[in-house]
């Protein structure tokens, strides 16, 4: 399959991110913004991400679609798409990036091979790439190999296997590492505020306690503004430790946590403008006195 045209769903951060790299690497990059906020669309603009209007005309401009979405509307946007392939005579690859549930992802699948069209599982580990900063793609199912054009210096591809839900699983696991622990430690912050031993315990931490202290402390800053889009994506780790007979509450604990973070102020904000000069032991302090009211 020759690949010119890539769709995006939708520009944000991440999405924005992935469209430049695939504009370097030669790729057409197009969206669908009809309905969609004007934040979403100031992206688009921002890394000249062209606007074909409906998700119809996207699937028939495109070889490949890429869902980068928050994970709550993962399903949802897959049912769409499979609505419009019933309709058109194209069949773009739809590949789903979002941390989500490999039973999810299953269904996923499901709803777009019904309706006549093709789908591939992928999971995005690392942060937004840029210049200096790479990421990776993983890719499972019975189509994946077909993606590792994309690839770029910045951007590697990794086929995993032939089955769909791997990527998704590898993807789960591995963000448990991320927003499990930073849930768990954002809640020692809030406590040892609350008891009047917040600088007792930063001085005591030593050996490995001080890597996980600091690491907390870089990791915050960056947290609220994402915390809306954590809330599904930990629904979808509990949902996966279920599945295999493990206690999600752990996981549902953090959900609640990312709740409310959410509504507070520096949750509400947009990741591009959080202030950058708070540091972690602010943030906290911060969020510990939202939290409290």
């Amino acid at each position: 399959m020759k690949i010119n045209t890539i769709g995006i769903m939708s520009p944000g951060s991440m999405g924005q991110a992935f469209a430049r790299q695939l504009q370097h690497a030669g790729f057409n990059v197009v969206t669908a913004l009809e309905q969609r906020s004007a934040r979403t669309r100031a992206l688009a603009a921002a890394a000249g991400i062209t606007d074909v209007g409906s998700v119809t005309r996207l699937t028939e401009c495109c070889e490949v679609i890429l869902s980068i979405m928050n994970p709550g509307n993962a399903l949802a946007f897959a049912g769409e798409l499979a609505s419009t392939l019933e309709t058109t005579r194209h069949s773009p690859l739809f590949v789903d990036c979002n941390a989500i549930a490999p039973d999810t992802m299953r269904v996923i699948h499901e709803t777009i091979t019904a309706a006549g069209g093709r789908c591939t599982d992928a999971g995005i580990m690392g942060p937004p790439p840029t210049e200096s900063i790479p990421s990776r793609l993983f890719v499972s199912g019975p189509h994946a190999h077909l993606l590792t054009p994309l690839a770029t210096p910045q951007l590697s591809i990794h086929v995993m296997s032939e089955r769909i839900g791997d990527a998704s699983a590898l993807k789960i696991c591995d963000a448990v590492m991320a927003k499990g622990v930073t849930a768990m430690l954002l809640q020692m912050l809030v406590v040892a505020r609350r008891l009047g031993i917040e600088d007792a315990l930063d001085a005591q931490c030593e050996g490995s306690r001080r890597y996980f202290h600091d690491w907390i402390m870089r990791t915050l800053p960056i947290v609220p503004p994402k915390s809306y889009r954590w809330v599904p994506e930990v629904d979808q780790i509990a949902q996966t430790f279920e599945s295999v007979g493990v206690s999600g509450n752990m996981m549902r604990a953090a959900m609640d946590i990312y709740e409310q973070i959410a509504q507070t102020t520096l949750g509400k904000e947009a990741p591009e403008d959080r202030d950058p000069s708070l540091s972690g032991k602010e943030v906290a302090r911060l969020l510990e006195a939202a939290m409290r009211a």
